[in-house]
């Protein structure tokens, strides 16, 4: 029977730990340039996940990581041997990215994609103050907080759940609008949306109330405007070995 994948590319972070489990893989499998893989295999940790998903965003290539970090939500058991038997036996996760359109204080428009969250947060000492609408209708007048976050269900996880967002199963149809640290309203906690939904969040003063939007690691710094959706023609396509697929492990999440 054909194998799925025969071509495999290597990628590392940059730790001595990565780079020695490169090391040792290479010296069992050909590392083939990216261009010509079947499929990339990331050491490192969640940080590199996320590295290396947005680097090969459109490429259709999936992504088999392997934990050479430290928490690993996103990676598998690392083990040198049966690699091409692990893949062939893998199961997939799609996901999708949100799409962030940022304008800044000089009416200029910064694009970006992300993969867990969309954060806006303050840059001074001062509580940032911000307007939220979704699909055109105004739905928070005025939130005063350190910042709000939108986060996809492969993101929850992750910031989100930092700042008590909820858990969302990896399936779920669902945006996480969450806010960090509410000054005003006291008592909101954030809200479900569906993930078809057109998040716009302005800020209401700008230029004393400075603030920045962040896409995963892209930062654009005093923001005006910030307009959020899911981006369905991306597929970001996630390996993972038998019981340890995505929605297992953000279901086990939520059981601690």
């Amino acid at each position: 029977m054909a194998r799925r994948f025969n071509n495999v590319a290597f990628v590392a972070s940059s730790t001595p730990d990565a780079q020695q489990a490169l090391k040792d893989l290479e010296a069992q499998y050909a590392n083939v340039p990216a261009e010509d893989a079947d499929v990339i295999v990331a050491l490192g940790g969640d940080g590199l996940m996320l590295q290396t998903l947005h680097r090969f965003m459109g490429s259709a290539k999936p992504i088999y990581g392997m934990n050479k970090g430290t928490v690993g939500f996103l990676m598998n058991e690392f083990r040198e041997e049966d690699l091409f038997e692990r893949l062939e036996n893998a199961q997939r996760s799609v996901i999708h990215p949100l799409l962030m359109v940022a304008w800044d204080v000089k009416g200029v428009a910064h694009t970006a994609r992300a993969i867990n969250e969309v954060s806006m947060l303050r840059q001074t000492y001062q509580a940032a103050k911000l307007r939220v609408s979704i699909d055109s209708q105004v739905r928070l007048e005025e939130l005063s907080a350190d910042g709000i976050l939108v986060a996809t269900p492969a993101g929850s996880t992750a910031y989100n759940l930092s700042v008590n967002g909820p858990i969302l199963p990896l399936n779920a149809p669902l945006l996480a609008l969450t806010p960090i640290s509410a000054f005003r309203p006291r008592r909101w906690r954030g809200a479900l949306l569906p993930d078809h939904a057109k998040i716009q969040i302005d800020v209401l003063e700008p230029e004393n109330r400075p603030v920045s939007a962040v896409a995963d690691h892209t930062e654009f710094r005093n923001v005006s405007r910030v307009h959020i959706s899911m981006d369905r023609s991306v597929d970001l396509v996630v390996l993972h070995d038998p019981g340890h697929s995505l929605d297992e492990r953000i279901l086990r999440e939520q059981f601690g």
